[in-house]
């Protein structure tokens, strides 16, 4: 069990009067991280972790790779960023070029949230129209756009959003539309009633932990290409995670376009829009008309310590046989997981891709955000409680894995997954 020493409670209680909350608004305040390697992480205690939280995601090559901290260090000493074009920045964008099937430019960025929030913008200025329908329970970063109905306070009829933080003007939802995941029908007939409103349809191919139905995603291309409406794959997550061509390369379908963040940047400060030129071209006044120019800069976007990390990351997932043994690594944890669930007498559904997944307390199948609300939340959040003191790290609704997790990861997770559920167990015993 883990312990918690004087320095770093210390740290705790200086964390909570010198930032809100105590923390970063990400993870617990309570837990302070000192160091990454491979698959693990250390806080300062010095307790050890097998860290299935990764930062979030980016760090699909594990931590502190060795090949990416000597491009980095490299770098450093020419200088950290321009506000100018730089090598590396082309050459990252080459290389989503090469590998992500609908990237024909890239236009860097800072964060995912910066991604979405201008491929939206981008949908709008190519087809001189303002909704956006996007899918209720999807995370598109945290845009006012972006923030509707991600988790509804409410739910409400279907098209309207649901504002998921203060401070969001009421007009923003006037122009967002809001659809089941996973249904199709739903879509077309939004489609038919607003078609000549929207301009785009922004999804995560892999809705948080939801994978897509057969047709689903297929039916979303058709529906686009016929009516002119913008296609937008949010692969923040799923790019160079599913495959090194992203959900688009693993599922065959091809959006106008997508955006990428997390494991592109290695670990640093780095996302992208890509997609069709013809798309991409209202970022270049010379292409376009004045009023349908989309301006965009960034201080730090395209930096160049940010564009080599991301360049040694690739080039370190593009070995032979790294999604394979990924995949493989991450079907054994999804199958051990339902396994040992059904050992201690829950209902629960695995729920996700190999690469990254989740349980739910709840019965199958769950196919969009309202059924996920079907599941124990309390039970999902004593298990993390659970597993923490086990010394398993991850977030709060998501398992991440990254090529760096072996065979040992596996072994001391299924032990740690065998012990806190028998508790689990026992704690639901005695409350019944």
């Amino acid at each position: 069990m883990l312990t918690r020493s004087d320095h770093e409670l210390a740290l705790v209680e200086k964390a909570r009067q010198v930032m809100p909350a105590g923390g970063l608004g990400n993870t617990s305040s309570d837990l302070i991280i000192r160091s990454g390697k491979g698959g693990r992480v250390w806080d300062e205690s010095g307790n050890e972790y097998i860290d299935y939280l990764i930062g979030s995601g980016p760090m699909l090559a594990g931590h502190a790779h060795p090949r990416v901290n000597e491009a980095v260090r490299n770098q450093v000493e020419l200088g950290s960023t321009f506000f100018a074009n730089n090598r590396f920045a082309i050459e990252l964008a080459e290389a989503i070029v090469d590998a992500v099937p609908c990237a024909e430019q890239v236009r860097f960025v800072s964060s995912g949230t910066e991604a979405d929030a201008y491929a939206m913008r981008l949908a709008r200025g190519h087809r001189g129209r303002d909704k956006i329908l996007k899918f209720e329970g999807a995370y598109h970063g945290m845009s006012d756009s972006g923030l509707q109905s991600l988790a509804p306070k409410r739910l409400t009829n279907f098209p309207r959003p649901v504002a998921d933080s203060a401070g969001i003007p009421a007009g923003v939802g006037d122009e967002i539309l809001v659809a089941p995941y996973n249904d199709l029908d739903a879509v077309a007939n939004l489609i038919a009633e607003h078609g000549d409103e929207i301009a785009g349809v922004i999804v995560e191919p892999v809705q948080r932990i939801i994978p897509p139905v057969k047709g689903f995603l297929e039916g979303l291309r058709e529906l686009t290409a016929k009516h002119d409406i913008v296609l937008i794959f949010d692969e923040v997550v799923t790019g160079f995670r599913m495959a090194y061509g992203g959900a688009q390369e693993f599922y065959g379908i091809t959006p106008d376009l997508c955006t990428l963040g997390k494991a592109c940047g290695g670990g640093y400060p780095l996302a992208a829009i890509a997609g069709r030129e013809e798309v991409m071209a209202h970022f270049d006044a010379s292409r376009v008309v004045q009023e349908q120019f989309l301006f965009q800069v960034g201080t730090l976007s395209g930096n160049p310590i940010a564009a080599v990390a991301g360049l040694a990351t690739l080039e370190v997932l593009r070995e032979p046989g790294t999604y394979e043994r990924l995949n493989a690594t991450g079907q054994r944890l999804m199958e051990g997981f339902g396994e040992r669930l059904r050992e201690h007498g829950f209902t629960a559904t695995v729920l996700g891709v190999p690469a990254c997944f989740e349980a739910v307390f709840a019965p199958g199948p769950i196919v969009d955000y309202r059924g996920t609300l079907r599941g124990d939340a309390s039970l999902g959040r004593r298990l993390n409680e659970l597993l923490l003191e086990r010394g398993i790290l991850k977030g709060e609704s998501k398992y991440y894995l990254s090529i760096a997790h072996d065979d040992e990861d596996v072994r001391q997770t299924f032990d740690a997954w065998s012990d806190a559920l028998g508790v689990l167990a026992a704690e639901r015993a005695r409350q019944s």
